[in-house]
């Protein structure tokens, strides 16, 4: 597994040695009483940092490890003949020569946006020393996941994740805005201090900060004010001094202490982690400390004699942070934030389920693809032949359709394995060794051929070799690996006297693959002749040369264990096969191509604009730290892009906004598109306050959306009856959805505060805006990766 470099100033680099090289002696040879004197230094808690939980095994590989480098500045570890000698040679036994290694990363000064950043190739990652890269694992911390994250965001962009480690939370805003690294990427609070100083994404969740003690601590009749320990520059040192001082350092002079008289403050210089100091209280060091809750909940239980003795904060936003002068690296944080939350949401593995708990759960979850026989979108509306005909099964069960696009790269049978949905419906073709992976089909409902796809040119050349075998010898054919096609040309390949050569192509669609053949680069590739008649509608860059032998059914797949859904899916196809309705849907993507031509001229092959207004949607959707996609997505919903749109209650325009709403946002003409949107994007953005901090990061949006379409008293009354139901009300899908369409049946309306809704509008369009976005992210990774294989 590689780790990215960790960077560290040459200060901090050789402290760490010292302490290191230090604590290895007094493991071999005995570590010395502490002296009383030096209680509140801090070298205790570092000690006791290493001796809980680690084996003294791995303790000593570590010290070994890092000896080696120790005595070398940042930029001479890793370079050939600087390894300096710390007197432990003799100890260690003869070893081969190492490999060569990279040389260190040598920080440098950028103060710019994403696009200055991009010329250097890395994303520099802060985070203070002994908060990320010291700290123990523990099942629940925040801050390996947003570590993950942070490095997927930076891969996502094309840029390498490096590590850059500040002595402490109060040189994190200096290194930032002076250009020693562009992103505050850790559990970090957002104040309003800092906020003057950086600029914040979107909160990652909603934190209390908790004031931590012995349980068994005598807090009557004592006077005296509580000693807590804290790191300097910490957000906990504002809100325990914030009765003398408003600012995030209260200690600016440097002073190891202040006393507000309630708490005496030890200000921490040292490189600690939260771990150690409730170690360190939990051992009598300190009397206190303060945790945000979201560490707490994932600490606390490792210490049974440690207690909350009272909440210091009961609201703190924890988020990342960038330069203000960089809103385009904001925006792209933010975009990518919600990106990932929903789709984590969505792609969460679930229970096995069959017919009995699908119904149950009245949602049906369909894996697919985004190509344009199954899954597509079309001015912002969701088609496809396998998304149609699955429509009108789930409305003819009353069911709900939920449609999952994994990564291109993932395999649909091990997703439907792993419980990612429920069903598989993807032009799949029908083979042996699906069904070895745990696949039961449904009967077929298509009947294709394997077309042999050469550029246009090839059509001109000499006459094609009649025989598949001759014209595909030694030739390259590229193909996705994951496809039926690539394991049918392999067996051709074996019957060759001079074999094909097959390109694998990883995670390449259809699509994709004809657009590389036609542009030349690659002589052939296979595509199922369905998939072929759609390209031909809109495109004559490439032919057909030849077809491979035999017809392949084309069904949906469930896994094996779900006989119920299988039967279900079978009497569904038996009804409609060839009947009015599937003949009217077939005919509509594979046959009538005066009918089609727009609707596939006008599909949504990129992501790079998906409205007339996206320009106006990213500005004001930037400033309030929202995802233009997810606005856009709205957008739709509600107008259908038309900016003179009216409603029968008189919303109007793009957003559907109420003058009254206008009017109270100060907002005017609301046929204006710019005025629509601000107002639209405002209004969203005043709702979400309306809902406890608590709330996950998809869940707000989720609840803020339900809000915009029903209003927030609706909502709030559908979250209670949740709750008086026995179900989550901090959950929309599957729990306060289900209440809210409750709220139209007397019985229940009656009780409400609010009273009667029309519940099954804001269900579906929460639904719909969510579907919609998650396919303009599926239309994006596809492009994405289709620009990366072209």
């Amino acid at each position: 597994m590689a780790f990215p470099a960790i960077y560290m100033p040459d200060e901090t680099w050789q402290q760490n040695c010292e302490t290191l090289h230090n604590f290895f002696r007094s493991a071999l040879m005995g570590t010395p009483k502490n002296n009383a004197s030096d209680k509140h230094k801090g070298e205790t808690v570092k000690d006791r940092k290493f001796a809980r939980g680690i084996t003294l095994l791995s303790v000593l590989m570590a010290a070994l490890l890092t000896l080696v480098a120790c005595g070398k500045s940042d930029r001479e570890v890793g370079q050939e003949g600087q390894s300096a000698q710390v007197g432990i040679e003799e100890m260690t036994p003869a070893v081969e020569p190492a490999e060569p290694q990279p040389p260190a990363f040598e920080n440098y000064t950028e103060q710019g946006d994403l696009a200055s950043i991009r010329e250097h190739g890395t994303l520099r990652l802060l985070a203070p020393v002994g908060l990320t890269d010291l700290s123990l694992p523990r099942d629940g911390l925040p801050s390996s996941t947003w570590r993950e994250l942070a490095e997927k965001f930076a891969r996502s962009r094309g840029l390498e994740p490096q590590w850059v480690y500040v002595q402490s939370f109060a040189d994190l805003i200096p290194a930032l805005t002076e250009g020693r690294g562009d992103v505050i990427a850790i559990n970090f609070t957002r104040t309003e201090f800092r906020a003057e100083e950086v600029a914040f994404t979107r909160p990652l969740q909603y934190v209390r900060e908790l004031l931590v003690t012995r349980a068994d601590m005598q807090a009557a009749g004592n006077d005296e004010p509580l000693l807590v320990a804290v790191r300097r520059g910490s957000a906990f040192a504002h809100s325990l001094a914030s009765a003398v001082q408003k600012s995030d350092s209260p200690s600016a002079t440097g002073d190891d202490t202040a006393n507000n008289g309630r708490f005496e403050i030890r200000y921490l210089d040292e490189p600690v982690d939260h771990d150690s100091l409730l170690g360190a209280v939990a051992s009598g060091e300190y009397p206190a400390t303060v945790v945000d809750s979201n560490l707490a909940d994932a600490l606390l239980p490792y210490y049974p004699q440690l207690a909350v003795s009272e909440t210091l904060h009961a609201q703190r936003a924890i988020a990342w942070a960038v330069r203000k002068k960089a809103p385009d690296l904001e925006q792209a944080l933010n975009e990518f934030l919600t990106e990932e939350h929903l789709i984590a949401d969505q792609l969460r593995e679930r229970p096995l389920r069959d017919w009995e708990e699908i119904k149950k759960s009245r949602t049906l979850r369909v894996l697919t693809r985004n190509h344009p026989a199954s899954y597509f979108m079309w001015k912002g509306e969701l088609m496809g032949f396998d998304y149609d005909l699955l429509k009108r099964f789930a409305k003819e069960q009353g069911l709900r359709l939920s449609m999952v696009v994994p990564g291109p790269d993932v395999d649909l049978a091990e997703a439907l394995n792993a419980g990612l949905g429920d069903m598989v419906a993807a032009s799949l073709t029908v083979t042996d060794a699906r069904r070895e992976q745990g696949l039961a089909f449904t009967r077929s409902y298509m009947q294709v051929e394997e077309q042999i796809i050469a550029a246009a040119s090839h059509a001109s050349r000499k006459a094609s070799p009649t025989r598949v075998e001759e014209l595909l010898a030694g030739a390259q054919v590229a193909v996705n690996p994951l496809t039926s096609y690539h394991d049918n040309l392999r067996t051709l390949a074996q019957n060759q006297e001079k074999p094909l050569q097959l390109v694998t192509v990883e995670g390449a669609t259809t699509e994709h693959l004809i657009e590389a053949v036609a542009n030349g680069d690659y002589p052939f590739t296979v595509a199922d002749s369905h998939l072929v008649d759609i390209e031909r509608t809109y495109r004559d860059d490439f032919t057909v040369v030849g077809t491979l032998p035999g017809k392949q059914d084309i069904a949906w797949a469930v896994r094996n264990d779900q006989s119920e859904l299988l039967q279900k899916l079978n009497g569904f196809l038996n009804a409609k096969y060839r009947g009015l309705f599937f003949n009217v849907t077939y005919n509509k993507y594979f046959k009538e191509s005066k009918r089609r031509h727009e609707p596939l001229q006008d599909r949504l092959r990129s992501a790079k604009r998906l409205s007339p207004y996206d320009p106006i949607v990213k500005r004001y959707a930037s400033e309030l730290d929202r995802d233009w996609r997810m606005v856009v997505a709205q957008m739709y919903q509600e107008s259908q892009f038309d900016p003179r749109a009216r409603s029968f209650a008189d919303a109007r325009g793009l957003m559907q906004v109420l003058p009254r709403t206008a009017r109270e946002l100060g907002v005017g003409d609301l046929y204006q598109p710019e005025n629509n949107i601000r107002a639209g994007v405002t209004y969203l953005d005043w709702l979400e306050d309306r809902f406890p901090k608590r709330l996950e990061f998809d869940q707000r949006i989720y609840f803020t959306l339900a809000a915009y379409n029903a209003g927030h008293g609706h909502v709030r009354d559908a979250r209670k009856l949740a709750q008086s139901l026995g179900k989550d009300p901090d959950r929309w899908f599957g729990h306060v959805e289900e209440a809210m369409l409750l709220l139209s049946k007397p019985e229940y309306y009656r009780q409400a505060r609010f009273g009667y809704v029309r519940g099954r509008e804001p269900v579906q369009y929460v639904r719909k805006i969510r579907d919609r976005y998650l396919g303009y992210l599926s239309v994006a990774r596809k492009e994405q990766l289709g620009n990366q294989q072209l």
